[in-house]
């Protein structure tokens, strides 16, 4: 009887260690805003743990040659814990390419500076190739992206806009907003777009984000920035590759804040303008004032009447037509739009559809932009540049 008692002790200390869940990536690694000395790298983990990244050159060597260099997230100094990480590279070197590897530690618990770690999860090295990214250069002589808008969770659209638009030659990618309907959980968000992202392109294929008016509705639109961190914070920025610099703006939403449907938790109009007088900084910057192409990029377009895209119109219009911008792309409307230049926006604007892919690159000095449907069929093309 007492060995009995001993063995169902055993099995009950036993048993629930043996069917606790490992620590495991769940989500990820992606990659956010990368630059010419940096880059961010994403992931999510079904545990609360610390994380790194393995850096290593594209010099042939293999990848454990000698002990690589460890990039933890720490903002404040502290080695962050939780399930979702963010890990900021800095100090890179412009147009190179290098090979890396996230690993998460499990924290098993966490007692001021009593800390007592679990298992360890990292993404595969051995068995296959090192994931490997190439940071931005301005002196590259030229550029392609592909744009995409108004996916709403179509997966199958998606995969199939962005083969199209031979995403696999191209720089960057670029989501326009509204990839899903609304943000209500973690899950429904990488199973609404995230995760066919990440399977495509997005691990090693740099992905820029500008916000949709659907990307601020639901439970989890205040979790938005967590998962697509740049490095100030914001939601919108410049970006520069080769001879093309992006301006990309947060539209905000459609309607006044006032609407019942925002049931009083929004200050979008107070948003766009201290996005305005970010603007207005930005536009003198170098990097933009420089570059021989200049293309801005906004969810909502700066017509159609609605209360955000007049906001649009008023407050980020009037810089953008000062500093020259060549064409500004847009989503929103589900449709195929194009507007020339008139009296109070004195450039191009095409606006892409739900169903159409944006596919450019520039040659000898222009940039040259096609809007594919997603059998790859041409519906529209342009030139632009002297």
């Amino acid at each position: 009887m007492k060995r009995l008692i001993i063995c169902l002790y055993a099995l009950f200390i036993v048993f629930p260690a043996l069917s606790q869940e490992n620590i495991a990536i769940t989500h990820g690694p992606y990659l956010q805003h990368v630059g010419e000395t940096g880059a961010t790298i994403v992931w999510t983990t079904n545990k609360d743990a610390v994380s790194w990244v393995e850096l290593a050159p594209d010099d042939n060597t293999h990848f454990y040659q000698e002990e690589r260099p460890k990039f933890f997230a720490a903002p404040y100094g502290f080695k962050q814990i939780g399930k979702t990480h963010a890990v900021r590279l800095e100090n890179l070197k412009l147009g190179t390419t290098y090979r890396y590897r996230v690993y998460s530690q499990e924290v098993l618990d966490y007692q001021g500076i009593h800390v007592t770690y679990g298992r360890v999860a990292a993404t595969a090295i051995y068995r296959s190739r090192p994931l490997e990214f190439t940071t931005f250069d301005h002196t590259k002589k030229d550029v392609s992206f592909v744009v995409v808008n108004d996916i709403h969770g179509n997966n199958a659209l998606l995969s199939s806009l962005l083969k199209t638009a031979d995403y696999e030659n191209a720089d960057l990618i670029f989501f326009n907003g509204d990839m899903v309907n609304d943000l209500r959980s973690e899950q429904q968000m990488f199973d609404g777009f995230m995760d066919t992202a990440i399977q495509i392109f997005a691990k090693e294929k740099p992905m820029f984000y500008a916000r949709g008016n659907h990307e601020t509705r639901g439970v989890f639109a205040n979790a938005f920035p967590q998962y697509f961190p740049s490095p100030d914070g914001k939601l919108y920025y410049l970006v520069r590759q080769g001879p093309v610099c992006f301006v990309v703006m947060d539209c905000g939403e459609d309607k006044p804040d006032s609407d019942i449907e925002y049931s009083g938790i929004v200050a979008f109009d107070a948003y766009r303008d201290a996005q305005k007088q970010w603007l207005e900084k930005a536009l003198k910057e170098e990097m933009f004032v420089s570059a021989p192409i200049k293309v801005a990029i906004i969810h909502m377009p700066p017509f159609g009447g609605w209360h955000g895209e007049l906001d649009v119109l008023k407050k980020f219009v009037p810089p953008l037509n000062e500093a020259g911008i060549d064409v500004m792309l847009c989503g929103h409307l589900h449709r195929y739009v194009t507007a020339e230049p008139n009296e109070n926006v004195n450039f191009p604007v095409i606006v892409n559809a739900n169903t159409t892919v944006v596919k450019a690159y520039t040659e000898g000095g222009k940039l040259f932009i096609k809007i594919l449907n997603d059998k790859g069929a041409t519906v529209d093309s342009f030139v632009f540049g002297k």
